[in-house]
């Protein structure tokens, strides 16, 4: 028999300030769900204080304790719910119906225009409303005018499902005119047509800094723009190990490491992309910064992983999303400065939540206004990257072209993206 949907996904909300919200999601199991989840209360602007899954391969329990990343964060729990009831197999059917694959069509893309009067955090403010409004950035291109007004092209999905109505069109457009002011002089909304290409690629992306970005190695030193701060070091104490004694069906991996927004995620997404089944996992409280995560795994053929090249290639694969889960460099761009962030794609195509808003709130906090912005597609070192691009703007306090300068700029938004 199936369940009511109301069982599915229920929540224990947090009585006061500080203390845990408990969601619970009671389901039939798929590959990747856990993947799913964890991207959603991501997106959300949840952290995870603590987790524990299980399943028996067709039925699946999680559990999170989780927690706002920021004091100012509302939770919409009536939209969270139905974002996880989205992902979670049919309960309206027994479960030993259910195919374990499901093709769904891709979400409608809109473009959102506008043009209005440039400012500091401009960007960030409208990624904020977007935000709340649950609809998802695919695309950005931004370009400022002689005049000093900025000509915005953002390209947005809803997660609502519900923009074709004019209401929530009215609703999009009432908000984000709130926030841009009486300089707008135009802000239009309109679905795109077949043209649109969702693997628009970063134009002008050069072979050497292109190496940089996506470089995969785990390098004893990393060099350039790329490198760690001191106190930042910590990312590189990770240890992941495998071990088949413990149980007669299952892989034990064992991860210890520094703590960072998203890490769950970050994990999980590593796993689903690897066709790796989770039987049970455990993910503890943070201890003075670092994380410990037990899982007991199986390959997609539900047998151990046995062999020790594959268990190295998915040591590995961890270890380097926990290094470097998001990369940011400074490069320079003919006589500009560009600002590159690149996170890997899932399989599935998805991007990861709130980068551009991580990046925008950095860049205002230190109030460097950007030029341009632009987000696309690469593929590289065997695999497919959203990479963001911001023209940076000199100000009193950085000199862009000054070394210290552009090491803190990158500092800040790695750790804005980080959580810390």
């Amino acid at each position: 028999m199936g369940i009511p949907s109301d069982d599915v996904v229920v929540f224990q909300k947090a009585k006061r300030p500080g203390e845990a919200s408990v969601i619970t999601v009671n389901c039939p199991d798929k590959t990747g769900l856990g993947c799913d989840i964890c991207r959603i209360i991501l997106d959300f602007g949840l952290s995870i204080r603590k987790a524990d899954f299980s399943t028996d391969g067709i039925w699946c329990y999680v559990v999170l304790w989780v927690v706002p990343h920021s004091t100012s964060t509302t939770v919409k729990w009536s939209n969270l719910e139905n974002q996880l009831l989205s992902v979670c197999p049919s309960c309206s059917v027994p479960y030993y119906f259910y195919p374990q694959t499901t093709c769904s069509s891709p979400p409608s893309v809109y473009l959102l225009k506008f043009l209005c009067s440039d400012r500091n955090g401009l960007l960030n403010d409208v990624t904020e409303i977007l935000s709340d409004l649950e609809l998802s950035i695919q695309r950005v291109k931004v370009t400022t005018t002689p005049d000093d007004r900025v000509l915005d092209l953002f390209f947005i999905t809803d997660n609502l499902d519900l923009l074709h109505t004019k209401e929530r069109q009215d609703k999009t457009l009432k908000q984000l005119q709130a926030v841009l002011g009486e300089s707008c002089t135009s802000c239009e909304l309109q679905l795109v047509g077949p043209e649109y290409d969702p693997h628009h690629g970063i134009p002008s992306l050069s072979p050497v800094v292109a190496e940089e970005l996506f470089r995969c190695e785990l390098l004893d030193k990393e060099i350039r723009s790329q490198a760690l701060s001191p106190d930042m070091t910590k990312l590189k104490n990770a240890n992941v190990t495998i071990d088949n004694s413990l149980s007669p069906a299952h892989t034990l991996l064992q991860i210890h490491c520094a703590d960072h927004k998203g890490l769950l995620y970050d994990i999980m997404r590593t796993l689903k992309d690897s066709n790796i089944k989770i039987a049970y996992g455990r993910f503890s409280p943070t201890t003075k910064g670092y994380r410990d995560l037990d899982l007991f795994i199986q390959q997609k053929d539900g047998k151990k992983i046995q062999d020790p090249e594959e268990q190295s290639a998915l040591c590995l694969s961890l270890k380097v999303e926990m290094l470097h889960p998001l990369r940011v460099i400074i490069a320079n761009r003919g006589p500009d400065t560009e600002l590159l962030v690149a996170n890997p794609v899932e399989l599935s195509g998805k991007g990861r939540p709130l980068v551009f808003y991580d990046v925008t709130l950095a860049l205002k906090a230190l109030r460097i206004c950007i030029f341009s912005a632009e987000i696309g597609r690469i593929s590289a070192s065997d695999r497919e990257w959203e990479v963001y691009s911001f023209l940076l703007e000199e100000n009193s306090k950085f000199q862009l072209s000054n070394m210290v300068a552009k090491n803190q700029i990158v500092d800040r938004v790695r750790r804005t993206l980080m959580g810390w």
